[in-house]
């Protein structure tokens, strides 16, 4: 059906930034809101930012002014843009997209999940 396929993260130093990448593909889709998601050792899965299928944003408190998502819809990709990087930013990070997919002559929706991509913030 669909796959979501993060890309991006890495070992990076405080202060620093990392651009991450989320692109879905498959055979007949369309994509509805797309968000990442962050889970750290020992902690609850949280939210980082959603995007709307429009553009319209939004964000943790906790990244608000230091991360930017966006999306490229021709290339059914979201970005996330990480600056000013901290420790307490180490995570796995899940891309998260609300699809409408086509099937045996119907079409269906569901929420996707990539497999994440960890990113490591060094004091």
């Amino acid at each position: 059906q669909v796959q979501l396929v993060e890309s991006g993260g890495g070992l990076v130093q405080a202060g620093g930034s990392l651009r991450l990448s989320c692109v879905a593909s498959g055979r007949r889709f369309s994509i509805n809101d797309m968000g990442w998601y962050r889970q750290a050792p020992g902690k609850q899965r949280e939210l980082v930012a959603t995007i709307t299928s429009d553009g319209s944003t939004n964000y943790a408190d906790s990244v608000k002014g230091r991360f930017t998502i966006s999306r490229d819809n021709a290339k059914n990709t979201v970005y996330l843009q990480t600056n000013s990087l901290k420790p307490e930013d180490t995570a796995v990070y899940c891309c998260n997209a609300d699809i409408l997919y086509y099937s045996g002559g119907s079409w269906f929706r569901d929420n996707y999940w990539g497999q994440g991509t960890q990113v490591t913030v060094s004091s």
